[in-house]
């Protein structure tokens, strides 16, 4: 099967970071990487050692796999060295039969995450040439729209990067060249049939490659699966499907989901989306611990004294109340987002970085973790507040949501891992709408100083000594340490100080949007940033027992003002484990 890959898009990168809180002579460094491709053509028929060296090239060891080759030619390969841009030369003299092309179809395109997220993505992977040469785009809808319709649709909504590129326009109107709209029915075999044809035209006889983003509601999902495979899968290359959470409400629904999609589908060909798993600062999360040998010996029980992880959002519902209210904030963004960071972050070290042994370790993960009880979570609804001569609603205030409504828009919880590394650390989590400030952080609060010689200079607030690591997921991307520091002068007094990475400060590239990492990684049948089925059943074999009893028992979410930090349970909560959320300090 031919494949393809974007050599301008991704390397290994090795860089040096030495300017903390802008100033030239600190060094406190954090070291991260990407992933090198090469061409298919020129790995198809050989086993190759690729090692980056300076300026571009590339050297590489060939072990040759057919017959007898004879030296002279082996020496030849042993001792060849080829830049970057001769890797692109032999991937592009590939006979058109052994070319292949790359299509994708948006199912559900009319919608908002495909008109706010995945086309943008798409364009932004197509303006910094990380798609192949040969690629089409499909929107497919119930909507009637001609493709100059979607193409218009999705002009809105496209935007070059920051450092705007004099071709931009001229990219964007290539990008939506290449966009093309077929309508019909999601349960509709012959309406996908017709889409068959479509991208058989486009794919000119080359091996067809095929991608269906699922941005539908769950419960078409799998009459949608079932058309797309028997009616518009590859023949001769690969098929593969991107499908978007909710994955299922339960234990039950989302076992019956899985099922449902392997009647169809293979497991590899399955790509369960966690847009939240693209984010810059979760994936450089394994890199910073163990590529960092300052880090990784500090990451057990015996000097993190607690770990946070915080998501809050500054906005309710808004409108979307019908949606939210058959789910909740802990099906929403507890059970996935913030579940799945807390796995990469307890995990042990992985045997490599292939997906299946990352995957294995989350998994172990998850299987290690102590039933949620319910008097280890505390829950919340947002009620309406007036502030500076506003009034904003509460969340049975939205016309969406019915007035009797128990749902919860706010959760707190605390997680304990029984393993050896994590035994008696305190995993608090929470996350809730409507709260004062919006974002997303891990905290890591280390222990305090044995026998500490400075301990009268802090009081009786031993807090304010705990070192203390932050990733601030978003916005405003940093990893910053906070350590104690003898403020200069006479005196011996005490001070908090961060050494802080600030990505905006440190690197002069936007980064990229989530669901661009995602997508590539989707293409290129990378599987590491998505979720596997025993990982799902894990993760929901966590929470479905407390979501029963808190539907069963109609248990009352407490109020808290529209623009708070929370309701006051939550500091109760974390009180009982001697613990106090960081993000409520004045510094942060």
């Amino acid at each position: 099967m031919a494949a393809f890959s974007a050599t301008h898009c991704r390397s290994y990168s090795y860089s040096h970071s030495s300017s903390i809180n802008g100033g030239q002579n600190q060094r406190f460094s954090f070291y991260s990487f990407s992933r090198l491709s090469v061409p298919a053509k020129a790995i198809r028929n050989s086993h190759q050692t690729v090692v980056l060296m300076q300026d571009g090239v590339v050297a590489t060891k060939v072990t040759p796999v057919e017959k007898e080759t004879p030296k002279e030619k082996l020496k030849d390969e042993l001792l060849s060295v080829t830049s970057t841009n001769e890797w692109d030369e032999k991937a592009g003299s590939d006979s058109s039969e052994n070319e292949s092309t790359v299509s994708i179809t948006v199912v559900g395109a009319s919608g908002d995450l495909a008109k706010k997220k995945i086309f943008p993505a798409l364009f932004a992977l197509y303006y910094e040439d990380c798609l192949p040469k040969h690629f089409s785009i499909y929107g497919y809808a119930r909507s009637k729209m001609t493709d100059a319709e979607l193409r218009n649709m999705v002009s809105k909504t496209l935007t070059c990067r920051i450092d705007k590129r004099e071709n931009c326009s001229e990219k964007m109107d290539q990008f939506l060249k290449r966009c093309f709209y077929h309508s019909g029915q999601y349960d509709s075999e012959e309406n996908f049939a017709q889409i068959d044809k479509k991208l058989k035209k486009h794919e000119g006889g080359r091996v067809s490659n095929r991608l269906f983003y699922l941005s539908i509601p769950p419960n078409i999902f799998i009459e949608a699966v079932k058309c797309a495979s028997s009616s518009a899968s590859s023949g001769n290359g690969w098929t593969r499907v991107i499908v978007e959470k909710p994955f299922g409400r339960d234990s039950e629904s989302s076992a019956v989901l899985t099922k449902s999609l392997k009647q169809y589908l293979t497991e590899d060909q399955i790509f369960r989306i966690d847009h939240y798993l693209g984010k810059e600062l979760v994936e450089n999360l394994s890199v910073l611990r163990f590529a960092n040998l300052i880090f990784e010996p500090l990451w057990s029980r015996r000097y993190i004294r607690n770990v946070q992880i915080i998501f809050s959002e500054d906005f309710g519902t808004e409108g979307r109340g019908g949606y939210f209210d058959n789910y909740g904030i802990i099906r929403d963004i507890m059970q996935n987002h913030l579940l799945q960071i807390l796995a990469l972050f307890a995990m042990e070290t992985p045997v490599s970085l292939d997906a299946e042994d990352i995957r294995n370790e989350k998994v172990k993960v998850l299987r290690s973790m102590r039933p949620l009880r319910l008097e280890d979570v505390v829950i919340g609804q947002y009620k309406s507040h007036s502030k500076g001569g506003v009034t904003y609603p509460s969340y049975t205030d939205d016309k969406t949501v019915p007035k009797d409504s128990l749902t919860p828009t706010f959760a707190a919880a605390a997680l304990f891992i029984d393993n050896a590394r994590w035994d008696g650390v305190p995993f608090l989590m929470k996350a809730g709408k409507a709260l004062h400030n919006k974002g997303a952080e891990i905290r890591v609060q280390f222990r305090h100083v044995p026998g500490n010689l400075y301990n009268r200079n802090f009081g009786t607030d031993l807090d304010r000594a705990t070192n203390e690591l932050v990733i601030r997921v978003q916005p405003d991307e940093a990893i910053f340490l906070k350590i104690n520091n003898k403020v200069p002068g006479l005196g011996m007094r005490l001070d908090r100080s961060n050494l802080n990475l600030h990505y905006a400060a440190r690197y002069s590239k936007e980064i990229p949007d989530a669901y661009e990492r995602l997508l590539l990684d989707a293409i290129e049948g990378e599987r590491r940033l998505f979720i596997r089925s025993d990982e799902l059943d894990a993760a929901w074999a966590l929470f479905t027992p407390v979501l029963k009893e808190l539907e069963e028992k109609k248990i009352i979410p407490e109020s808290y003002p529209y623009g708070s930090r929370g309701p006051v349970g939550a500091h109760y909560l974390a009180a009982r484990y001697n613990v106090r959320w960081g993000d409520l300090d004045i510094e942060q």
